[in-house]
């Protein structure tokens, strides 16, 4: 006879039960590891809050921390301790002396001290569903062996789950190989990290060991601490979202640019902007921004590398309706500090535009500020695979801007580890001509249909791009420096673009 699956129960932090599979498991015990600092201790009061507001009765026992140092903890995260029983547990210091050979945990014969007989009988007494321990640092302190911690954690696991209690038991991370035994002992493992970065803010993430008899989502998963506690950011996976279709083009609202591109970008597609700074990348994406926000549609913009005000006043100053199209809630714009974001947190922040908000083009500008955002990370092809996977999948078309070195810049090394993940890249590049420091946009590849090869030169002015004729007399315009090849012909402006004058 099968024996029952036990129900689940929520954490309290909602992106950390979608990673476990809907929650834990009940009437088990989990060990939480990680540093200090990690949110160990804030996490565990999450848990029992979750368990307080649906009425149940909750313990947490410290032998860390003081009562006032939780109460602080909670006051900091606008938290009431309110529904929570704190059993505060400190050793008398004669305990902590090395030389002291006493320990409240005695081994096989299970005799208890005081100490551990208070546990007993504030359970008794109050008869919680989940509880916390904190922690199993200051056990291995009062037992001073390995084999009688671990003698005595077994016994709190029977006698705990006998009673009908969930607990977590709290840990700094294992330090020896010979303490690898206590997450042999728990149901389930739930690791924290910190990560300490050259610069800008602390990185967190967090990863489920195990889980015994559920599945649940593996890997790392970024999250923060923030006012009202941890926030997790499950990691996106997007063979996991529904692929919604997705037909017909994105137009830039100018006839003449999208026949260079077939039509425009296919949606559901994405497309990569490359080209030095200042050659007109973010104008190009806004020009799309504002013609999709005019035709009904939502967008959201993130900026890495530009300052929000800036952002608007050059489109003001082009004559490009932006904050129309912000009032109107079509347009979002959001300024992104790469310093203080992960990469998780970014891919989060952009699937609940697109799952809460119906957002239809997402720009990245640019794809440098992305990189910043997760220094030193080596898998960042795979973190924008996924980001691009999924918002194909759910017909959102992406607009990326990369930035190449150098006003004449032949390649870029970034572009090159990045351009086969989308489905369209747009050059854009100076050139010189006729004495003037001029600017060509020419389509190098669209998967999803035809579009031209010319290289056509181009000019932003009011109402933002303006496209000109095939360059048919240049030759190595890409180069920067071209070489006049054939009969005079116009170029923007009125220059002709024949010979220079003797």
């Amino acid at each position: 006879m099968k024996k029952a699956i036990p129900p689940q129960i929520g954490t309290g932090v909602p992106g950390l039960d979608f990673i476990l599979g809907g929650g834990l498991p009940s009437d088990r015990l989990y060990l939480v590891e990680g540093n200090p600092g990690t949110g160990k201790t804030t996490l565990a009061l999450q848990f029992l809050m979750a368990g307080a507001a649906r009425g149940e009765r909750t313990l947490y026992i410290t032998l860390a921390e003081t009562a006032d140092e939780l109460r602080s903890v909670a006051i900091s995260h606008d938290w009431s301790l309110e529904g929570i029983d704190v059993v505060e547990l400190l050793p008398p210091d004669a305990v902590l002396r090395p030389e002291s050979q006493y320990t409240v945990f005695h081994p096989a014969e299970v005799e208890l001290d005081q100490s551990t007989r208070q546990i007993y009988d504030r359970v008794a007494a109050t008869n919680p569903t989940r509880v916390v321990i904190d922690s199993l640092s200051e056990m291995r302190i009062l037992s001073q062996d390995v084999l009688r911690l671990r003698r005595q954690v077994l016994a709190l696991k029977h006698y705990f789950l006998g009673r009908g209690c969930t607990v977590l038991l709290l840990d700094d991370v294992r330090s020896q190989d010979a303490e690898l035994q206590f997450a042999s002992i728990a149901h389930g493992v739930i690791t924290l990290e910190q990560l300490a970065l050259e610069y800008g803010a602390e990185r967190r993430r967090l990863r489920v060991l195990k889980l015994r008899g559920q599945r649940f989502r593996g890997g790392f998963h970024d999250f923060t601490i923030q006012t009202g506690g941890v926030v997790t950011y499950p990691r996106l996976v997007a063979a996991e979202h529904k692929i919604v279709p997705a037909d017909g083009f994105i137009s830039s609202g100018d006839p003449d640019f999208d026949r260079l591109l077939g039509g425009g970008p296919d949606c559901g597609t994405s497309t990569l902007l490359v080209g030095p700074a200042g050659v007109g990348k973010s104008v190009l994406c806004t020009q799309y921004a504002v013609a999709a926000a005019e035709r009904g549609e939502q967008v959201a913009a993130y900026l890495f590398d530009e300052r929000m005000r800036t952002f608007t006043a050059r489109a003001k100053g082009l004559g490009m309706r932006v904050e129309g199209a912000i009032a109107s809630g079509r347009l979002s714009v959001q300024q992104i500090d790469p310093a203080e974001i992960a990469p998780g947190q970014f891919a989060h922040e952009v699937c609940q535009a697109v799952e809460k908000h119906g957002t239809r083009l997402v720009i990245i500008d640019s794809l440098s500020g992305y990189m910043n955002a997760m220094p030193g990370e080596q898998l960042l092809s795979i973190h924008l695979h996924e980001l691009l996977s999924y918002l194909t999948q759910r017909g959102v078309t992406t607009l990326l801007t990369l930035a190449q070195h150098g006003p004449f810049a032949h390649s870029s090394t970034q572009g090159a580890e990045i351009s086969y993940l989308t489905d369209g890249i747009i050059l854009l590049r100076y050139f010189e001509a006729a004495g003037q420091v001029r600017q060509a946009i020419s389509v190098l590849k669209k998967r999803s249909g035809g579009h031209e090869q010319t290289i056509r030169e181009f000019k932003i002015g009011p109402g933002g791009f303006r496209v000109g004729e095939p360059l048919r007399s240049f030759q190595g315009v890409l180069t920067g420096v071209p070489e006049y090849v054939g009969a005079a012909g116009p170029l923007l402006g009125g220059v002709s673009d024949g010979p220079p004058l003797p």
